[in-house]
């Protein structure tokens, strides 16, 4: 009789052993995150911040489901633009959006001016005055951080961003960003869009290269993180 019982718990110690065993390995413990970048450490991007100070302002409203994508790239874009704001939100309160967009510098919208995604009840862009152009210092540059899909509609939950002045990018260099799936050949990342709109309005090409390079490294980085496809050799 002894020996039966000696065995039983014998055996249920060793089931307790192999359950703690097995919780202690499903329990992860918090990663270290860079405090620039949010990144965890062993992937933090902060070695491809590119300082630049910017003739235009810069205000970067963020989709919450682009915050922990790791090929995203619209904070690397603020942590490289000197004055530049980041917000998250996808409808925004009206007050803290009119706050954000306040003040004397004029807004203009990096969003394409298409017909077809004026949907019913949505206020009309108004017409970007050229004039506007002459003085790049006195500009600020909305940017929606977001799929196509999101972005859209950010900007149907947003008014105050549905007549702003628009700028559609005009004859943009192939996009950089291989590593994450377009769904039409001109389409760019954040970062890239972003400077390349900067350049158009500064009418000054080339002046934010060195943050298309960092964006290179960027994208190399996180390439390099990605598990190997089907088919690929190690």
């Amino acid at each position: 009789m002894s020996h039966h019982i000696s065995r039983s718990i014998s055996q249920s110690a060793s089931l307790s052993g192999d359950a703690a065993a097995r919780t202690s390995a499903a329990v992860k413990l918090p990663r270290k995150l860079c405090a620039a970048c949010l990144r965890a450490q062993s992937a933090c991007i902060c070695g491809w911040i590119a300082p630049h100070v910017a003739q235009v302002e810069v205000l970067i409203l963020q989709h919450p489901l682009e915050v922990q994508q790791a090929k995203g790239s619209a904070r690397l874009l603020h942590l490289s633009l000197a004055g530049s704001q980041l917000a998250v939100g996808e409808c925004f309160d009206p007050a803290q959006l009119d706050a954000m967009l306040a003040g004397p510098r004029r807004n203009i919208l990096l969003y394409p001016d298409t017909p077809a995604d004026q949907a019913p009840g949505m206020l009309r862009a108004a017409a970007l005055d050229p004039a506007w152009l002459r003085h790049p210092q006195g500009l600020r540059l909305i940017v929606l951080d977001g799929t196509w899909r999101k972005s859209r509609k950010m900007l149907y939950l947003n008014p105050a961003l549905q007549g702003l002045p628009r700028l559609p990018l005009r004859q943009t260099p192939a996009s950089h960003y291989l590593i994450r799936k377009a769904h039409l050949p001109d389409q760019l990342s954040t970062l890239e869009a972003t400077v390349y709109a900067l350049e158009q309005l500064e009418q000054a090409p080339q002046r934010y290269a060195a943050l298309i390079d960092a964006f290179d490294g960027f994208v190399a980085q996180q390439a390099a993180f990605a598990p190997p496809r089907s088919g690929d050799q190690l």
